[in-house]
């Protein structure tokens, strides 16, 4: 789970938006609101993924954020201050050294490639990235809506309809399909899958 400063995590209470941010941000307005009385229960989501998540929120606020789970590549004082083992590639560059299986006639035509076969494998894979970027980024938005739709309101009147709608990308009739929906669910689902961009439904 990447918790970068622009990965963005959301807590509804029943239809209503509790909170939105960072983790820490909402992990604590969620503590605080538990402590309320709001009758409704809370679910925090991961933005990227749509999904709900479980946190720890007992103890102090500073309990629960040293609860949190910590972004990949992080590290304690004490894992940073270990010696790097040494090996091959060049990992303060973020270069690693893996295994690739390949026919002969494949490494033949990327050892003649300027500078060699790993520049050439580099090369090919940030072309792919490039070409079919927006198709994964389009992928993954309207797989996170969908897996929120489902958690939050997969019983409610056209569901399967709207789900249909959403993976076809037929914007128009995925907002009509949800629009009787409460509007933070709904303004949320379309944010998830088209971004502040999309066509927001009326209220």
């Amino acid at each position: 789970m990447n918790q970068t400063a622009s990965h963005s995590f959301t807590a509804f209470a029943a239809d209503r938006l509790l909170a939105s941010g960072p983790l820490a941000e909402v992990a604590l307005a969620v503590k605080i609101a538990s402590g309320s009385d709001i009758p409704e229960p809370i679910i925090i989501f991961d933005d990227a993924t749509g999904r709900p998540i479980d946190l720890d929120l007992r103890g102090t606020h500073r309990d629960v954020i040293a609860r949190l789970p910590q972004p990949p590549g992080s590290a304690t004082t004490e894992e940073s201050a270990a010696p790097e083992p040494r090996g091959r590639g060049r990992p303060k560059l973020g270069v690693v050294a893996r295994e690739v299986t390949l026919l002969p006639r494949h490494w033949e035509w990327l050892n003649a490639r300027p500078g060699g076969a790993s520049v050439a494998l580099r090369k090919l894979v940030e072309d792919a990235r490039r070409a079919s970027g927006d198709k994964d980024r389009a992928r993954a938005a309207r797989d996170a809506a969908y897996h929120f739709m489902s958690a939050i309101s997969g019983d409610r009147p056209g569901f399967e309809e709207a789900s249909r709608a959403l993976f076809a990308d037929d914007r128009r009739r995925f907002v009509g399909l949800i629009a009787t929906w409460p509007e933070d669910i709904r303004n949320h689902i379309v944010k998830l899958a088209f971004s502040d961009h999309a066509e927001q439904p009326s209220g």
